[in-house]
């Protein structure tokens, strides 16, 4: 399928930018060459040139300035819990209101995007189970990896990859494209479950390919990539029940830790007390910590979650904080830093206030997050686990993206493509309710980029910024 019969950018106001740092490409020498995996043969790289649309109007365009601290370089963020530095961000957008351009997406897709440099990076998948599309065969079925210009939103280039069958014959909600791509100055690493992660240079030359394990599951996979030093670590608790670290260079594996059952979370890297570095991830029933550089188990906790994981975690002053679960205990505090099960030293807290897909923020000794049903607004204290609010939401939607922060406010975006701001404070104040509906799902979660927001829908990918 080639780039021409999808729909062009459509570029609502062109932002004046700044001059923007180079983006640092592979060296040659450290670039594979094709000959080396035969996966190449099947991947189709496209060029694009979207046409533009400019609106009209007297209003100022808004600035991006494009620093190394405005890239948003992985799920979740530089911070990967979601927060941002940007001290200006729009609080109020719609289909005709500070929206500056939307590009349409081949395809379907859950994956949120990301930025480095001069891009935007996200996934997408076409020719088999695409809403709104007929059912389609999984001899189609392909994995769309998509590099945006960060400024226009228009297609810069896009590799195509067949899928590694069979595939699930049904994916509920998600799709098949739903883990969240990660950059450095090398390149961007797409994970795409059982067809594998792979590497591409900045401009979209392959780098390697590597596979992670062949089982597939009804909900999909989900979690992204992480990049510690010279490592890719994935959670393919899907795949094979592990956590694999690879080599960036090489796509070799380095080292492999099992046991990783009902994961969807993204491990984070946790530092203890002691300076003591820890990749962490939690899978059903416990949190388990491992060197990140060898794999070597550190600590495992006890959740008494019994529910599968799916939110990421996040962490301050050596303790990880983790939510999960449908009903009963939903959100646990440890301590890191321990040796062996930590249940009875390390765990601070548990709490029945937590949700079971939406990953929480954590702002000034607060955790902020929003329960999957979109019902409820939470507030809690991070020493404790108190409850400081529960604020009941009048008409909201499903929540299954992850929130975003910045410049004092929290946005929680739920699945119909509205948006709720909030002030990130401890007394529950809602600043604006917003809307980009489309048709399709918003289960991607917001990307911040410098003062913009991007939306990502199943189809579409809105850019939106203060005018």
């Amino acid at each position: 399928m080639g780039i021409s019969s999808y729909k062009p950018a459509t570029f609502c106001r062109s932002p004046t930018l700044t001059p923007r740092r180079c983006v640092m490409l592979r060296s040659p020498s450290l670039v594979l060459p094709v000959s080396l995996f035969g996966f190449l043969f099947l991947l189709t790289a496209t060029s694009c040139h979207a046409q533009v649309e400019r609106a009209g109007g007297n209003a100022t365009a808004t600035q991006l300035t494009a620093t190394s601290s405005d890239d948003w370089p992985c799920f979740r963020g530089p911070s990967h819990m979601g927060t941002s530095p940007s001290e200006d961000i729009p609080t109020s957008w719609s289909a005709t209101e500070n929206l500056l351009w939307k590009t349409s997406l081949p395809g379907s897709g859950a994956s949120s995007p990301i930025t480095f440099g001069d891009h935007i990076y996200l996934t997408s998948y076409t020719g088999f189970l695409v809403p709104g599309q007929s059912g389609g065969s999984q001899e189609d079925l392909k994995r769309h990896v998509l590099a945006l210009d960060r400024a226009s939103g228009q297609i810069v280039w896009q590799k195509e990859i067949p899928a590694k069958l069979p595939e699930e014959d049904n994916i509920r909600d998600h799709g098949f494209a739903a883990n969240t791509c990660a950059a450095d100055e090398q390149g961007v690493i797409a994970f795409l479950g059982k067809s594998g992660v792979f590497a591409f240079d900045h401009e979209g030359n392959p780098q390697w390919q590597a596979d992670v394990g062949s089982k597939t599951h009804g909900w999909g996979t989900a979690s992204s990539p992480l990049l510690y030093d010279d490592l890719v670590i994935i959670n393919a608790s899907i795949e094979n029940e592990s956590l694999v670290a690879l080599d960036r260079q090489t796509g070799k594996p380095r080292w492999q830790a099992g046991g990783i059952r009902e994961a969807w979370n993204t491990p984070i890297i946790v530092t203890a007390e002691s300076g003591r570095k820890e990749v962490v991830v939690a899978r059903h029933g416990d949190v388990m910590a491992f060197d990140p550089a060898t794999g070597d188990p550190l600590w495992t906790c006890k959740t008494d979650i019994s529910w599968y994981m799916v939110p990421t975690g996040v962490a301050a002053d050596g303790v990880v904080y983790f939510l999960g679960g449908r009903s009963g205990t939903a959100a646990l505090a440890v301590k890191a830093g321990g040796s062996g099960d930590v249940t009875q030293t390390h765990r601070l807290w548990t709490s029945k206030a937590g949700t079971n897909v939406p990953s929480p923020i954590l702002h000034e000794g607060h955790l902020y997050y929003i329960d999957y049903n979109g019902s409820i607004a939470y507030c809690t204290e991070a020493k404790s686990g108190e409850v400081v609010y529960q604020q009941r939401l009048n008409r909201f939607d499903q929540v299954y993206a992850s929130p975003v922060m910045a410049a004092g406010k929290i946005v929680y975006l739920a699945r119909n493509g509205e948006a709720l701001v909030i002030e990130a404070k401890p007394q529950y104040e809602e600043i604006s309710r917003n809307t980009l509906k489309d048709g399709t799902r918003f289960d991607a979660s917001p990307a911040i980029d410098g003062n913009r927001l991007l939306i990502r829908s199943g189809d579409t990918l809105y850019c939106v910024g203060n005018r």
